[in-house]
């Protein structure tokens, strides 16, 4: 297939990335807020908490998204997968919320692991954006005139 009849595809990539990237900032924000307020013995706010897992629930979404549009988008295009260090990238980005997302599930004071487990996951995934938006951009210039 041809560049403009997946020009469509890579808009919603874009949009996708942005997105996740915003999440993932405001999942930061608000986790730092719920962390220091347990820290201090302050009561935690239940609308924090639910806003930070629908927050959660969308991120997991775009990134899924993103795989998808990526698998499509690479497959159609070139025919196969695995041209650059992006479809790695991705997949770990991917792995690495969905792992902080199961742990959330997990979260309670029966599973002390369950938060570390998140928090770390979470720190992990400011790293695989990196690697993915660093990976993506080269991918981006092979589309381009």
């Amino acid at each position: 297939m041809d560049l403009p009849s997946f020009l469509w595809l890579w808009r919603i990539a874009a949009w996708s990335m942005g997105l996740s990237l915003v999440a993932y900032v405001l999942l930061a924000l608000i986790g730092i807020r719920m962390f220091s307020a347990r820290t201090l013995w302050q009561r935690e706010s239940g609308w924090l908490r639910s806003l930070h897992y629908k927050i959660g629930i969308c991120l997991v979404i775009l990134v899924l998204l993103l795989l998808l549009i990526g698998i499509v988008g690479t497959y159609g295009h070139f025919g196969s997968l695995g041209h650059s260090q992006h479809l790695w990238a991705g997949l770990t980005t991917v792995m690495l919320v969905l792992l902080s997302a199961g742990s959330a599930t997990q979260i309670g004071v029966g599973h002390p692991w369950a938060r570390r487990i998140h928090i770390g996951a979470n720190i992990a995934i400011f790293f695989a954006f990196a690697w993915v938006s660093i990976t993506g951009w080269s991918v981006v210039q092979k589309y381009l005139p």
